[in-house]
């Protein structure tokens, strides 16, 4: 299933399939370490569409709302529960 950052769930973890946006949208979320292939982690994501905190490569990074809603991830979700 692919969703947006801000639709994981806290402690799900999944792989960047696509960043949305433009070359500065694009740069800005690769220069955090977060490119299209990595392994992300949501540890953290703050009420009322606040910033969205993440794990990647060992390194915890807080990002926008507006930015996470940019980065989409392949999650496995098991649906039937």
């Amino acid at each position: 299933m692919i969703i947006s950052l801000t639709d994981m769930k806290r402690g799900e973890t999944g792989i960047v399939v696509d960043i949305e946006g433009g070359f500065g949208a694009t740069s800005r979320i690769q220069s955090m370490g977060i490119r299209i292939g990595k392994e992300i982690k949501k540890i953290e994501a703050n009420f009322w569409r606040g910033p969205q905190t993440v794990l990647v490569d060992k390194f915890k990074v807080a990002i926008g709302f507006g930015i996470a809603t940019k980065i989409l991830v392949e999650v496995k979700r098991d649906e039937t529960k």
